[in-house]
């Protein structure tokens, strides 16, 4: 029988909780410094009962905080019979360790909560791989925490080595075996599901992203007519949703809701919702949702590019959202949201408030990346027509009697580059009044962002 001490989820743990914060330098400080971990805290099954804060120049190596403030939160933890110590922070496991012998409670870190909360939350069978996954790779380097008692059993020498193994090092290999099935299979998971967006490409895709809380369920819901699980809590969506969304003036695009951001979000979860993230890697707009609402907002904004920054998303075409804008009390709060940001649009999903400017701007949006073009070719090229239709949209199609046809069509800028080399012979760019024509080279003003494959 082993004395393997267990693996306790927030779930099980007493709900008195004392939470604690060191701010460091490079850490903008917002007014309330620990409101985002309370959220955190109450979405876990939490009651927060004290709070402790510290201003340092660098953590302190043994404990994170120093010896004043642990004997501080010690203190604390005994009057408020607090069972767990949460810290707003990222500890070593030596740090996690000494602080529990220190405060004689159980100690979370923000990243250990962050993953119980997601293992609580995951429903699909991508998700909670993505979840346990994320949770062996943070438990990798602490494994020796759980097994600090335990002895060699054996000896070792030539042929003892393997019966007198440390648990510590059966338990690593494991580990690690269960990480690579867990990674394999998620490979897999996310090749299928690129192919499956690929295989919508014949319709103009948007992406919901943003702060978690922002109210993005509740505007895909507003937006599309579904009915998609809605809850005022921090990361309660951790499935990507895909609905029709009937744009006006543009006509049927698909909307995707993704899991939400926050700031600091552990690396092994970027890293392990790699398909959640795939609908808004290849959207045509993202739609950067924002809480107007929030006291915070400018720097959930800010951690929402951060981590869009971090998946390769950064320079992607996106609109900012400020949603939630019936519950702002100040109007000078949207004022000033309003002077930062004059290109957002405001809105409430809740009300419907602005959500009209909103279909304008996203139609705007997704036109600026198309031309309107009309183009002339030889009636037996038989490849720039299939070209068109499978990267555009093909509006008209004529045969003229000079032995050649006109296409009326919509396309992606970065296409238009190499229609002369599918044999075009004249382009003509509707909708702003210039037409000229050349053979064999375009006319138009064209800006190609790739140089595409053929077909």
């Amino acid at each position: 029988m082993s004395n393997r001490e267990p693996k306790l989820s927030v779930g099980e743990f007493p709900e008195a909780a004392v939470l604690a914060g060191v701010l460091l330098p490079q850490r903008n400080v917002e007014e309330t410094p620990l409101e985002e971990l309370v959220g955190l805290a109450e979405a876990a099954g939490l009651r927060v009962v004290g709070q402790v804060i510290q201003r340092r120049e660098a953590p302190d190596a043994a404990t994170y905080v120093g010896k004043g403030k642990a004997e501080e939160l010690r203190q604390l933890v005994r009057s408020r019979a607090a069972a767990v110590v949460v810290f707003d922070n990222d500890l070593s496991p030596a740090q996690a360790r000494n602080l529990e012998k220190e405060l004689r409670v159980r100690v979370l870190d923000r990243t250990e909560l962050i993953l119980d909360i997601f293992a609580t939350r995951a429903r699909t069978h991508e998700a909670q791989l993505a979840v346990e996954l994320a949770q062996l790779e943070y438990a990798m380097p602490r494994l020796k925490r759980m097994w600090t008692h335990l002895e060699r059993q054996t000896q070792g020498g030539v042929g003892l080595r393997g019966p007198g193994e440390k648990q510590l090092e059966l338990d690593r290999r494991l580990t690690a075996r269960r990480i690579h099935e867990l990674k394999r299979e998620l490979d897999l998971i996310h090749r299928r599901k690129q192919r499956e967006v690929v295989a919508r490409k014949r319709h103009k895709t948007v992406s919901l992203v943003g702060y978690t809380n922002a109210g993005k369920s509740t505007l895909m819901n507003a937006l599309t007519g579904a009915d998609v699980f809605v809850q005022d809590a921090l990361f309660a969506t951790l499935d990507t949703r895909t609905r029709r969304w009937q744009l006006p003036g543009w006509g049927p695009v698909l909307l995707s809701d993704t899991v939400g951001f926050i700031r600091d979000l552990p690396h092994h979860l970027i890293a392990s919702f790699r398909a959640t993230l795939e609908e808004a890697r290849q959207a045509d707009l993202l739609l950067h949702v924002a809480d107007g609402s929030s006291p915070v907002v400018l720097h959930q904004i800010s951690a929402a590019h951060k981590v869009l920054s971090e998946i390769g998303l950064a320079t992607k075409d996106s609109l900012l959202v400020i949603n939630k804008v019936d519950r702002v009390a100040d109007r000078a709060n949207l004022h000033a949201l309003t002077q930062r940001y004059p290109h957002a649009i405001f809105i409430s999903a809740r009300t419907g408030e602005g959500l009209d400017q909103l279909n304008v701007s996203v139609s705007e949006a997704l036109a600026r990346r198309f031309l309107e073009l009309e183009v002339e070719a030889a009636v037996e090229n038989g490849r720039l027509p299939a070209f068109l239709a499978h990267h555009g949209e093909i509006f008209s199609h004529h045969y003229g009697t000079d032995g050649r046809t006109v296409i009326h069509c919509r396309l992606p800028q970065e296409y238009a580059g190499v229609l002369p080399q599918l044999g075009a012979i004249r382009l003509h760019q509707r909708g702003n009044g210039e037409s000229s024509s050349s053979e064999g080279d375009q006319d138009v003003p064209l800006n190609p962002l790739t140089k595409p494959e053929l077909l």
